[in-house]
């Protein structure tokens, strides 16, 4: 085994991977807002409005399809080179892109170019959040004690809702003291200049972390019987094929009521309900405060409880929840949709809290991030990247929310089958090739 180095102090580890999903987060959650508000005039302004801001949302939908390309290639790298070295490159070209973003020429000034270079730096935003999250998840999770990972591996997770509060603090900053014409005109480019000192505190604090102990010790044993060696995705196709399918399985009701919950209300609230958008904006925000506080909580009682049981527990209750959300939504009061989207992500952050310890025990560490990154970024695909999109041909086909509800509680069914199709992880020792791991008795 290699020799131990001075360990990173824990806290370090966790606040690191932390700033680093924020960071990230803000980033995409900013172009998200920024494709909404101006992207259309700004570079797609030769459409009518609703087209220049279907584009403008094309683009947004690039960075999901870059995201398993992403998550694929750190992967590969991040199992062969360390986990420390892929997050920081993670967090350079997301920053980067997004700093570039907020430089752009617009339209007017180069033409067809501007909307080009945009898409172009989206898919680099996508790619570099595809390799983000498996190394910021594992990075914790190798550090941590068997007995709390539940725990300290959610705080990566919490760095969704952190960006998503940061993104939209930001630009409600804006919307203060600048009017429309200057936001249009300049004042967008600001939140994702910011994003350049940002990347320089997360660089910072990043540097300082080792790389874990665990992944050190596989890398000397596999130096020590190179033949044993083979490329990680082949083995995650040979070995871990089933995990894989487990990992996507309880993404699918996680990552479909996620987007219904904080992307959706928005059409079903200001077309159904007739509100304001402003007032369901601020309802998702507070939800989202919620969210980032029960995310580490749900976690911590994986480590009791164990991770299946309470992903169980936020599948069936999203899954139940689902045909009071629209029916609260329909009353149109900024109570009742924050009531909505409040207990929804509550429920949520139970699927969502154990997800990152359950994933890494799934693998074994030399595919760990292979695993679970191609586990948790192929799901997005056809989970939350096609969400939105399906309940809205719900909505107009049926004239009604009944088939979403149906259609988010199908995606519960699934994650409770994966779910059972599993076996309990918690309290696994990652230095145990995942194979020989045998579950403790209930």
């Amino acid at each position: 085994m290699a020799a131990p180095e001075p360990r990173t102090p824990f806290f370090r580890v966790v606040l690191s991977s932390l700033i680093g999903t924020t960071i990230e987060w803000y980033d995409f959650f900013l172009y998200g807002s920024a494709a909404a508000l101006v992207f259309n005039a700004v570079f797609f302004p030769e459409s009518d409005p609703l087209v220049g801001t279907l584009l403008a949302f094309g683009t947004y939908a690039i960075g999901f399809i870059a995201r398993p390309i992403g998550g694929l290639v750190f992967g590969h790298f991040g199992d062969r080179v360390g986990r420390k070295q892929l997050l920081i490159i993670s967090l350079l070209m997301m920053g980067i892109a997004t700093f570039a973003i907020g430089l752009l020429p617009t339209y007017a000034a180069i033409g067809t170019a501007a909307p080009i270079l945009l898409t172009t730096l989206r898919l680099i935003q996508g790619f570099a959040l595809g390799g983000e999250w498996g190394g910021a998840v594992l990075l914790v999770s190798e550090h941590g004690s068997d007995r709390h990972r539940g725990f300290w591996a959610s705080w990566p997770q919490a760095g969704v809702p952190c960006g998503n509060l940061l993104a939209t603090a930001v630009l409600a900053v804006l919307s203060v003291v600048q009017s429309d014409a200057d936001f249009v005109a300049w004042g967008w480019r600001i939140p994702f200049l910011l994003s350049g000192v940002l990347v320089l505190v997360g660089l910072y604090i990043r540097l300082a972390v080792h790389e874990s102990q665990v992944f050190k010790d596989a890398a000397a044993r596999a130096a020590a019987n190179p033949r044993s060696e083979t490329i990680p995705i082949i083995d995650v196709i040979i070995h871990h094929w089933r995990e894989v399918l487990v990992a996507m399985g309880v993404r699918m009701a996680e990552n479909i009521s996620y987007y219904v919950i904080t992307a959706f209300i928005l059409v079903y609230a200001t077309q159904q309900a007739d509100m304001d958008q402003g007032a369901v904006l601020n309802a998702v925000l507070l939800a989202s405060a919620v969210h980032l506080v029960v995310i580490p909580l749900w976690g911590a009682l994986s480590d009791r409880w164990g991770r299946r049981p309470v992903i169980a527990i936020g599948a069936i209750g999203v899954s139940a929840w689902s045909f009071a959300f629209f029916p609260l939504i329909d009353i149109g009061t900024f109570g009742s949709v924050a009531t909505a989207a409040t207990v929804g992500l509550v429920l949520h952050g139970a699927m969502y809290g154990p997800q990152a310890a359950f994933f890494s025990e799934l693998f074994s560490t030399r595919a760990r991030y292979s695993g679970a990154s191609i586990g948790y970024q192929l799901a997005s695909i056809v989970a939350g990247g096609l969400a939105p999109l399906i309940a809205t041909w719900l909505l107009a086909g049926f004239g009604s929310s009944v088939p979403i509800a149906v259609y988010v509680t199908a995606a519960g069914a699934l994650t409770v089958v994966a779910v059972w199709a599993s076996r309990e992880t918690r309290g696994r020792d990652l230095t145990t090739p995942a194979a020989e791991w045998v579950s403790p008795a209930p």
